[in-house]
């Protein structure tokens, strides 16, 4: 019989496999229309049934979908990874101890602000981009820690042009992490080079307290 650790094990291994899978299909989208559609669609459909799920089982009861704002064009962006100087910070989780990030550069987003751009530097490395907007933790706003653009580790990647050294930014695709539905998950938040000033009327908002 499967203990219940390893059963937990291989449910997050599924997730992150179909994370993946749908962030291949979202860059593959004939537009990026099509492609937040499926993502909408996708995400509901792991948020309400897959058992990985951060939500909590007295949110699934009345659950109808993720509260996701409709698509606006003006917000996607293929912005250069500008240099930056070196930077560092490290976040505690329970599980995985200390978590090490370290700036590679940042992102100019038009008439909105300036965003770090961080590299995991333990195994697997990746790219994260966090954000936190002007309307996080007001009512009707966004998750008062911030949210997601990529997380390439975990599949979050929305592409760009290694060439060019430019990554998609498209505030469509942002996301609540884990923590904003289940307070037993440890969620790196977004540090002060993350901040915008401006509110961001797109991506995933927060209905929570």
């Amino acid at each position: 019989m499967t203990s219940s650790s390893a059963r937990a094990a291989v449910d997050v291994v599924d997730w992150r496999r179909r994370v993946f899978a749908l962030y291949e299909a979202v860059r593959r989208a004939d537009s990026p229309e099509e492609a937040h559609e499926l993502w909408r669609i996708e995400r509901d459909e792991l948020m309400l049934h897959h058992p990985a799920t951060p939500l909590l089982p007295e949110d699934r009861v009345l659950f109808e979908g993720l509260p996701i704002a409709p698509y606006d064009p003006q917000w996607r962006f293929a912005l250069p990874i500008l240099e930056a100087e070196p930077a560092a910070f490290e976040f505690a989780t329970g599980t995985d101890g200390l978590v090490p990030f370290e700036r590679v550069g940042v992102v100019e987003v038009p008439d909105a602000g300036t965003l770090d751009v961080w590299r995991l530097r333990s195994y697997g490395g990746g790219l994260f981009v966090p954000v936190r907007d002007a309307s996080a933790g007001h009512p009707g706003g966004t998750y008062g820690g911030g949210r997601y653009l990529l997380d390439t580790i975990k599949g979050a990647d929305l592409g760009g042009d290694a060439a060019r050294g430019t990554i998609v930014l498209d505030f469509n695709f942002a996301y609540n992490p884990s923590c904003a539905y289940d307070p037993a998950w440890a969620c790196p938040l977004a540090p002060p080079g993350n901040v915008l000033p401006v509110a961001v009327p797109v991506g995933e908002r927060y209905d929570g307290a």
